[in-house]
């Protein structure tokens, strides 16, 4: 099974995200595996007139978010219904396209330089490293802001997959590997909402 077919597959056992989140809000991003739980939009700064690439965008609604908030938003997924279904819901909104490519593909072949990129649970979590962080970093600008969410790593290191792989690594090591690339970083695990459960790991880069 090749890793669109993964994804496709995922794809169709995905349920629709919520109408309106605990706030009564229509757009909202969220960092971690719990609804209304963590950080929002803030961790990447002002927002408005800035370019912003998602990579691993899925079904769209977080960056349809940014893009409310004066965003020039485009999204990058993996697998060709995640790309349909996030402009059947939010393809109306201006300043805001989704493109159906694999990520260091898509910053391969483009010449735009981005002020922002983020992943949440996404393609930072399913590539290596050592080939998604210097492509990354030729596509942002000095200054620029690198986010991403994952689960910690309660195992250092790569959990392969026959068609997928994740890249688990600890805080500490995300932040080396990430000033090995040319930014500064720190990284931190965000406690889950209950006592036991398990938290989401944060973190943040500027481009130097």
């Amino acid at each position: 099974m090749s890793a669109v077919e993964v994804w496709e597959r995922y794809a169709s056992n995905s349920r629709p995200r919520r109408a309106v989140n605990a706030a009564g809000a229509s757009t909202w991003l969220n960092w971690t595996q719990y609804p209304d739980h963590g950080p929002d939009e803030s961790v990447l700064g002002d927002l408005a007139g800035r370019r912003v690439l998602e990579l691993g965008s899925g079904s769209g609604a977080n960056l349809a978010h940014l893009a409310t908030l004066g965003g020039n938003c485009t999204g990058v997924d993996l697998a060709p219904s995640r790309t349909s279904t996030a402009v059947a819901e939010w393809g109306h909104l201006p300043g805001l396209e989704f493109v159906t490519a694999d990520a260091v593909a898509y910053l391969a072949e483009k010449d735009e330089v981005f002020d922002v990129m983020y992943s949440i649970f996404g393609a930072v979590w399913f590539t290596d490293p050592a080939i998604l962080l210097p492509a990354v970093r030729d596509r942002l600008r000095p200054g620029g802001v690198l986010a991403f969410s994952q689960l910690p790593a309660t195992e250092a290191g790569v959990i392969a997959g026959p068609a997928v792989s994740k890249w688990n690594y600890p805080a500490d090591q995300w932040e080396k590997m990430l000033a090995d690339t040319g930014f500064t970083a720190t990284a931190s695990v965000i406690p889950g909402p209950a006592d036991g459960e398990v938290g989401t790991l944060l973190v943040h880069a500027t481009a130097v």
